[in-house]
């Protein structure tokens, strides 16, 4: 190729006017110049990309969204809970035994024993049904055998124990766990409701669960029945005696 010469099948730029300012447009091309990358995009390879775009931007949307429910939800206030009145358990005399049947008044929750050196506090839980249960109270004894393998017998025999030697007319569960991994949800929640040290460290351990089902205190075992403490938080929730 001589100086100056052009490759075949190149042809000059066609300028436009100089005070206009155009660029040279290549009517051909030369060697070494890919035909595709001097012919425009297809249709097809067009609308491929745009709707790869707007799969993007629509997936990009609901991530957005998505945050934004999250947000929401974590911002809002809890809703209202049933507390205790959610739990259930099984009935010594293996009838359902769920607590919201006690809504409406306090209930005091005790895991009980048959032979344990607080087994006598039936006497004293007995009492204090038996004052308050006209206005809505009731006690609710759990049998337990987690604490020194104390409460090892059947139902039957709890049961007949019970209501034999302390003449319980109060409502019992079946036996229980009432500590640990393993315990009636009702305990998992009561200890995750008012901490581990004020979770059951042995029999007679006591919960007071207010008319709404809240978990209001707990008080453990050396706490008597009928001790100021116990019964005076009991009376705060009882409802006004007719005719006072």
């Amino acid at each position: 190729m001589t100086a100056g010469a052009f490759p075949a099948g190149y042809q000059t730029p066609r300028w436009g006017p100089r005070s206009s300012g155009a660029v040279p447009v290549i009517r051909g091309h030369g060697p070494g110049v890919s035909s595709r990358m001097m012919q425009p995009h297809s249709p097809d390879t067009a609308m491929r990309a745009l709707r790869l775009l707007c799969l993007a931007l629509a997936a990009i949307a609901v991530i957005a969204i998505a945050g934004a429910r999250t947000l929401k939800a974590e911002d809002a206030p809890a809703a209202p809970a049933a507390g205790a009145h959610a739990f259930a358990f099984q009935g010594i005399d293996a009838r359902p035994l769920p607590l919201a049947q006690f809504a409406g008044g306090p209930m005091l929750v005790v895991n009980t024993a048959s032979f344990c050196g607080f087994t006598r506090q039936y006497e004293a839980l007995q009492a204090l049904y038996a004052r308050y249960r006209a206005r809505g109270f009731t006690v609710v004894g759990v049998p337990s055998n987690d604490f020194g393998g104390q409460e090892p017998g059947t139902a039957e025999e709890i049961q007949s124990f019970c209501s034999g030697v302390y003449g319980v007319e109060f409502p019992l569960a079946d036996k229980q766990v009432v500590r640990g991994p393993d315990a009636h949800p009702f305990y998992r929640w009561a200890s995750e409701t008012l901490g581990p040290s004020n979770a059951p460290r042995w029999n007679f351990h006591k919960y007071l669960v207010g008319p709404d089902g809240a978990l209001i205190a707990a008080f453990p075992t050396r706490v008597a029945p009928d001790a100021p403490e116990i019964v005076q938080a009991i009376e705060a929730l009882l409802p006004p005696q007719s005719g006072s």
